[in-house]
């Protein structure tokens, strides 16, 4: 295992705190082809990791991810059999980081939507800034909301909760998404660093052993709902992929305006 293979995360030591930066401040850290890819191997490589305890996960620049690049998207819809790869890393992101040993805190420096979303509510703590929002928008690109969002949403915010804003894509203020259970808290931006820093370093300083196991004893359920319920959520996603609706949605918003969602795209 080595981390010198990513090219779309960085990596910054502080003691055994290691930070994992999905860095595309570009594109606001949004996941094309080969970020999934790699976040696809980043959980089971961080905790093989000999030099740390604990993983902090955040993203580069103002964002922590801001979902799926668009231009993935449509190279997923002009050639479906590529989005068959995209749901098997998708099962194993959400897999991975639940079944991760080492205690793993998000960062939440900025928007956290999509993927972002799932990302940070399948950390073990969740920390944002005041001025971040999270939300899953599959629906506003006519996908289903499976790779954490039909699964996870629930578990966290309740079903009706859930079901509101999945059926919507609506972001939630950090603030309200702490109140919702979707995040651990939320500090204003210029505390966010020290808020992170003190939680991990605590955690470092822990009984290692014990902290590991107490996570893997909490998120048994979790990992055993992912384990029977995923696979449903994702072929309901692989069908949502070869729909008028996902073809229009992507189309609109690369040219800059409202999906129509007729019964033509249906």
């Amino acid at each position: 295992m080595t981390l010198d293979s990513y090219e779309t995360i960085s990596f910054s030591r502080r003691g055994r705190v290691l930070t994992a930066t999905l860095n595309r401040p570009e594109a606001r850290n949004a996941a094309n082809a080969q970020l999934h890819a790699e976040l696809a191997r980043l959980f089971p490589d961080l905790d093989a990791d000999p030099g740390s305890d604990v993983i902090v996960l955040t993203g580069a620049g103002e964002s922590f991810s801001a979902g799926g690049d668009l231009k993935w998207m449509q190279d997923a819809i002009d050639k479906p059999a590529k989005f068959h790869q995209t749901i098997r890393e998708a099962r194993q992101i959400i897999l991975g980081q639940l079944s991760m040993e080492k205690p793993l805190i998000a960062r939440v420096n900025g928007a956290a939507m999509g993927l972002g979303a799932s990302l940070a509510i399948s950390s073990d703590i969740a920390i944002a800034t005041t001025e971040a929002k999270i939300g899953d928008p599959h629906v506003s690109v006519g996908l289903v909301a499976a790779d954490g969002g039909a699964l996870l949403w629930p578990q966290m915010a309740g079903y009706l909760r859930a079901r509101e804003y999945l059926l919507t894509g609506a972001p939630i203020p950090a603030p309200r998404a702490v109140e919702l259970g979707l995040l651990s808290d939320a500090v204003p931006p210029a505390d966010l660093d020290d808020r992170v820093d003190t939680l991990a370093d605590r955690l470092a300083q822990g009984a290692t052993k014990a902290i590991r196991w107490t996570k893997m004893a909490i998120n048994r359920p979790l990992v055993a709902h992912a384990q029977t319920h995923m696979d449903a959520g994702f072929a309901y996603e692989i069908l949502s992929n070869e729909t008028d609706e996902h073809a229009e949605a992507v189309r609109a918003y690369a040219e800059g305006r409202r999906p129509n969602f007729s019964s033509e795209t249906g």
